[in-house]
C-alpha cells in the first residue's frame, strides 16, 4: 500500500490530522538549528567543563558529547522515520517493547517526557532572563542583581513566547528561518570580534591545560563530572519529533533536519569553544564575573568597553530567546499528545485545539504556567532550581534510552521489515481488523494499526542507518546514554554539602517512581497506550483504495 500524504502516514500510526503543517524541510531545519543554539550554549555553559576538565577537558570533551549525541540523534531519526507522531518517545515505546509492558512503560515515559520539556522551557526562559539581567549589570554600575528579578524577566520570556504562539503560530516557520540567520551572523560577529581584539592564550594553555575546581582525587573523576556541561549543549534536538504533525513529508524531513541540524551547530560550536578558550584571559577573574555569564566578562575584557560587550551579548540574548520560544512551542505539543492519548489529568481539556488556529492553546498555557512556577523555585534557591531542572539531563537521556534500548532489541532480533514492506496488505484486512475489535469491545493500543498493516511486524521508515553499521551505532549510543545517566547524578564539587549536592536522582526517580505507582493505582484503568482514533480506518481504507487505482 502506497503512503500518498502525510495523512495517510498519520492514520496508520492511528491518529487523524489536526494540527496544521506549516513546516517544509528549511524551515524545520532552521527550527532544529535554533533548538541546539550550539555555540550560544557553548558561551553560556563552558564554565562548567572549564571548572571541572579544564580547557582541555572542555575540547576534548566536547567532541565527545558532539560525536556520540550525533550517535543518539540518529537512532531517534530512525524511530522518527517509522513513526513521525508528536507522541514521541513514549509512542515508540509502546510501539516496540514487550506485549506486556507497552502501556506501563510508555506511560512512565510519556510523564518523564513531558515533565523534562516543561523543565527545559523553565532553564531556557531563566537562562533568556539572566542574560538580560547580566546586560543591565554591564550598561549601570550602580544595579544590584536579585534573583527575583532573573525570575520576573523568566515571566516576561514566557508571556511573550505563549502570546507569538497563540496569536501568530503562522509567522514561526518563516520566524525560525529569520533566527537561523541572526544564529549564522551573530556566530560570525562574536568569533570576528573575538579573534581580532582579545589577547589570545598559548596551545598550551588551551589544549593540554586540566583543571579539577571540584576537589576530585582525579583529574579523570573531575573530566567525567565536568563532562555534562557538553552533554548539556545537544541537550533537546528531539524538538523536531514534537513537531511532526506540522511538517510535510515527515518520515524523511524530521531524520534530515535533526542530523543537518547537529552537523551544523556541533561545527560551530566548536570553533566558538576553541575561540572562547584561546580568549579566556585569568580564569578565576572570569569565572567570578559579576554579570553572572562567564563568556559576558570575556566580551568586556577583549572589546574593552561595555557598549560592544553589550551588543554582542544582545546577540545571544535574543537567539536563546527565539530558543525558548521553538522550546515552548515543542512542550506544548508533547503535552498536548500526551493528553490526547488520556496521559494527563484534565486529558480532555488539555488535547482541545484552537479552530481557529489550530494550536493546542490549553496546553501551551499550561506548561508555561508550571514553567514559571519552577522559575519561582529560583528566589528561594538556585540550588533547588537546577536540582528540578536537572530533568533537562537525566528526564531526557532516560526517555531516549528506553526506545532506543527496544530498537535495539527488535532490530538484533531481525523484527523489523524493509521499507516498503506495507504492500504486502490483504485488501481485507483492515475492515477485518476494525469488526473484530469492534466486537470484542477492545481498544485499540499503540502500534495496533502499524501491526495489522505490516502483517505485525515492524518496518522501518524512509530513512534509516543500514545494515551492521546501524546496529554498531544503537549499540554505542545506548551505551553512551547509560554513560551520560550516571555521571548526572554526581555533585559539581567534594566534598558534598547540602547546598552542593546534586538531587536529580531524587527528582527524576520521583517522577519514574510517582508515575509509575499512580499507573497501578489509577491511570491503568484509563489509560491504554496510544489510542488509535476515530476516523483512521477510513482514511487508511481510502489510501488503499488509491493505491489499488494505481496499479490498476
Amino acid at each position: 500500500m502506497a503512503l500518498e500524504t502525510d495523512v495517510d502516514t498519520l492514520a496508520l500510526l492511528g491518529k487523524t490530522q489536526v494540527l496544521k503543517r506549516r513546516f517544509g524541510f528549511w524551515s524545520l531545519f532552521a527550527f532544529a538549528i535554533c533548538e541546539l543554539i550550539t555555540w550560544e550554549t557553548v558561551l553560556a555553559l563552558f564554565s562548567e567543563p572549564l571548572e571541572n576538565g579544564g580547557p582541555a577537558g572542555a575540547i576534548y570533551g566536547f567532541l565527545i558529547a558532539w560525536l556520540s549525541t550525533l550517535s543518539v540523534y540518529a537512532c531517534i531519526a530512525e524511530l522518527a522515520s517509522m513513526a513521525p507522531i508528536a507522541c514521541g518517545q513514549y509512542y515508540w515505546v509502546a510501539m516496540l517493547a514487550p506485549p506486556g509492558y507497552k502501556k506501563a512503560f510508555s506511560y512512565v515515559i510519556g510523564w518523564l517526557t513531558s515533565l523534562a520539556w516543561i523543565a527545559t522551557v523553565a532553564i531556557e526562559s531563566m537562562f533568556a532572563g539572566q542574560m538580560l539581567q547580566g546586560l543591565l549589570v554591564l550598561n549601570y554600575a550602580s544595579y544590584m542583581p536579585q534573583r527575583w528579578h532573573s525570575t520576573l524577566l523568566a515571566w516576561a520570556v514566557l508571556v511573550v513566547n505563549v502570546a507569538i504562539n497563540v496569536f501568530i503560530p503562522g509567522w514561526l516557520p518563516r520566524f525560525e528561518i529569520g533566527i537561523m540567520a541572526v544564529h549564522i551572523a551573530g556566530f560570525v560577529a562574536v568569533l570576528a570580534t573575538l579573534l581580532s581584539t582579545a589577547d589570545m592564550g598559548s596551545a598550551a594553555s588551551v589544549w593540554t591545560t586540566v583543571r579539577n575546581g571540584g576537589g576530585w582525587p582525579t583529574q579523570g573523576l573531575s573530566f567525567c563530572v565536568g563532562f555534562l556541561g557538553n552533554v548539556a549543549t545537544f541537550v533537546g534536538a528531539d524538538a523536531s519529533v514534537h513537531m511532526a504533525e506540522e511538517v510535510s513529508n515527515a518520515a524523511v524531513n524530521i531524520p534530515r533536519a535533526i542530523c543537518a541540524a547537529m552537523i551544523v551547530n556541533g561545527l560551530i560550536g566548536f570553533a566558538m569553544m576553541v575561540t572562547t578558550l584561546y580568549s579566556l584571559g585569568d580564569v578565576d577573574s572570569v569565572l567570578d564575573t559579576k554579570t553572572g555569564f562567564p563568556f559576558l566578562q570575556i566580551f568586556l575584557n577583549a572589546t574593552g568597553s561595555a557598549g560592544p560587550a553589550i551588543g554582542l551579548g544582545v546577540v545571544v540574548l535574543v537567539v536563546t530567546w527565539a530558543c525558548a520560544l521553538g522550546i515552548t512551542t515543542t512542550s506544548s505539543r508533547m503535552t498536548w499528545a500526551f493528553a490526547r492519548d488520556h496521559g494527563t489529568p484534565f486529558s480532555g481539556v488539555l488535547s482541545r485545539v484552537s479552530r481557529r488556529t489550530r494550536v493546542p492553546v490549553v496546553a501551551l498555557v499550561t506548561v508555561a504556567g508550571f514553567a514559571g512556577l519552577l522559575a519561582v523555585i529560583y528566589i528561594g534557591s538556585s540550588t533547588a532550581f537546577n536540582d528540578v531542572i536537572s530533568l533537562t539531563i537525566t528526564g531526557f537521556y532516560g526517555s531516549y534510552l528506553a526506545p532506543c534500548g527496544f530498537l535495539l532489541w527488535r532490530r538484533l532480533k531481525g523484527e523489523i521489515a524493509p521499507h516498503g514492506s506495507l504492500e504486502e496488505l490483504e485488501p481485507e484486512t483492515t475492515e477485518k481488523t476494525a469488526v473484530e475489535g469492534e466486537e470484542k469491545g477492545v481498544e485499540p493500543v499503540a502500534g495496533a494499526v502499524l501491526d495489522v498493516l505490516a502483517h505485525r511486524r515492524l518496518v522501518w521508515g524512509p530513512w534509516r542507518l543500514p545494515g551492521w553499521f546501524g546496529t554498531l551505532n544503537n549499540v554505542y549510543a545506548c551505551t553512551y546514554m547509560v554513560f551520560v545517566i550516571f555521571w548526572s547524578v554526581w555533585p559539581p564539587a567534594t566534598p558534598v554539602k547540602p547546598d552542593t549536592m546534586n538531587y536529580s536522582i531524587v527528582v527524576t526517580g520521583g517522577i519514574m517512581i510517582l508515575s509509575g505507582v499512580w499507573y497501578w493505582v489509577r491511570a491503568r484503568k484509563v489509560y491504554h497506550g496510544p489510542i488509535v482514533e476515530e476516523g483512521v480506518q477510513r482514511v487508511v481504507l481510502e489510501a488503499r483504495r488509491r493505491s489499488s487505482v494505481g496499479r490498476a
